[in-house]
């Protein structure tokens, strides 16, 4: 199971994750989130990512095409994260920069599982707690009912997002069994902070949950 860690605006926090093993690092590019990164803090750690194993993914939500190219020209990107309105014409046009993309999908109950081929051209699926329309597009730190996609089967890999922390990562990898999970509140000391302490102790006990 990999594992995704996003919001991360600091080199320090980079490096804990990279000796930690985790294998993304999301930069959120959304002005109204509690983890927005600038373009400057996102560079640094681009370049810091090239001489390491974790690699950065690009995290829009409803951000017009022409920003979204810009951000993957100037800082690199190989990952992007849509996690707004985006349908499948719109990744169409992305594609052409020879990305990977990560799709969000909002889910309160089976029939929303129904959006997926809806998203054909998406590389990675991310099923997260629908939000309310006062909430944030993610990094609620509130779950969906997992059973809902209990034994799902697809043709490509995805996560699981919401909610996720040490008090329920047994019955993720015993009874969900996602191709990564993705952190953004469950490893944080206060909103929108990562905690290095925390990132350590829920990577060591991922290993034996």
């Amino acid at each position: 199971m990999i594992v995704k860690i996003c919001g991360i605006k600091t080199v320090e926090t980079l490096k804990c994750c990279e000796n930690n093993n985790v294998n993304f690092f999301g930069m959120i590019f959304y002005n109204e989130s509690p983890r927005n990164i600038t373009f400057d803090d996102a560079l640094l750690l681009q370049n810091k990512a090239r001489r390491l194993s974790i690699k950065g993914v690009g995290v829009f939500v409803n951000e017009k095409i022409n920003i979204i190219n810009e951000y993957i020209s100037e800082l690199d990107l190989k990952y992007i994260q849509l996690h707004g309105k985006e349908d499948n014409s719109f990744m169409k046009q992305l594609k052409k920069n020879k990305i990977k993309i990560i799709k969000k999908i909002s889910i309160s109950e089976k029939k929303d599982l129904s959006d997926i081929k809806n998203f054909n051209l998406a590389d990675y699926f991310l099923f997260d707690y629908k939000p309310n329309d006062y909430e944030l597009p993610g990094g609620n730190a509130k779950s969906f009912d997992w059973t809902i996609i209990q034994n799902l089967k697809l043709d490509k890999p995805w996560f699981l997002s919401g909610g996720i922390k040490l008090g329920n990562i047994k019955e993720i990898k015993s009874k969900i069994k996602p191709f990564g999970i993705d952190l953004s509140s469950g490893v944080e000391k206060e909103l929108g902070i990562k905690d290095n302490g925390i990132i350590n102790n829920f990577m060591e006990k991922l290993q034996y949950a």
